[in-house]
């Protein structure tokens, strides 16, 4: 009787971890202040023209983001009540339309950086990290409202490039809510799916996504050093590239369920306490 008491408190220590890991990641960047941009952001390692267009690499290499949202609409959209897809159709509609938005919205940034033009970047990249989050915990969580967290979550994620925007105005500029709304699915959807024991396909799909994204950070802050061993592509247009590949192996993954049984690719859900 003890063991399995013991048994139960454990299992129930796990279904919070999301909600314990998402906490002490807020105390974290409280403790540590503000974030600040980096000196000198604006100033990427590609200055290609081609046709008349300025940072070319950094521009056009937005391209594949536009590719696959679409690619993901056309496929996704009229599949969206399938069992496979419907639990979390809301969180993959704003991801799929944040990630549309972020191919127009990171090519106008590109074509002349500056403050004004990075909140036009920054805020679909923040709508698509919602969007997956919020389709991540309707699939998992019993009783979610999907439509609802979608929108929740979407209304954090113009609140945290807005905070950005507004402390940068008062001289500040601090991007913490914008990181942890980037570094919160990497955390919690793994989680998610191994609490509630996902389908090892979806685990596979974004572990292999998440792989590809932080590698894309790293050739973000190595810019211009790619640029100068590489000669022909920078940093950042790898950046790109990299991010778009992570997406998608997502929208792939997503695509791929609606052609199989559906139930053996939903995931299990668990009736106990949840986040």
């Amino acid at each position: 009787m003890h063991a399995s008491a013991h048994a139960s408190a454990m299992k129930s220590r796990i279904y919070h971890l999301p909600l314990l890991t998402t906490i002490i990641a807020c105390l974290l960047l409280l403790a540590h202040g503000p974030v600040a941009q980096l000196a000198h952001y604006h100033e990427f390692a590609d200055q290609s023209a081609w046709l008349g267009i300025a940072h070319a690499g950094d521009v056009l290499s937005n391209l594949p983001f536009a590719v696959i949202a679409i690619w993901g609409l056309l496929r996704l959209w009229p599949m969206r009540h399938h069992p496979a897809l419907y639990a979390g159709r809301y969180g993959y509609a704003l991801f799929l339309f944040g990630l549309l938005l972020t191919a127009i919205g990171s090519s106008y940034y590109h074509l002349a950086p500056d403050d004004a033009r990075l909140v036009w970047d920054r805020l679909p990249i923040a709508l698509l990290c919602a969007g997956l989050l919020a389709a991540a915990r309707a699939e998992n969580l019993p009783h979610e409202n999907g439509k609802t967290t979608a929108f929740l979550f979407a209304v954090l994620a113009i609140i945290s490039v807005d905070w950005w925007r507004i402390t940068g105005e008062n001289g500040i500029g601090d991007l913490r809510p914008y990181l942890l709304l980037q570094l919160l699915p990497l955390l919690l959807i793994p989680m998610w799916q191994a609490i509630y024991r996902a389908p090892q396909q979806d685990r596979i799909a974004f572990g292999a996504g998440g792989i590809c994204y932080v590698i894309a950070k790293l050739a973000e802050i190595n810019d211009h050093a790619i640029h100068a061993v590489l000669g022909f592509v920078s940093g950042h247009t790898l950046k790109h590239l990299l991010a778009a590949l992570a997406a998608g192996i997502i929208v792939n993954n997503l695509i791929r369920r609606t052609s199989t049984q559906a139930d053996s690719h939903r995931p299990r859900r668990n009736m106990l306490l949840l986040w």
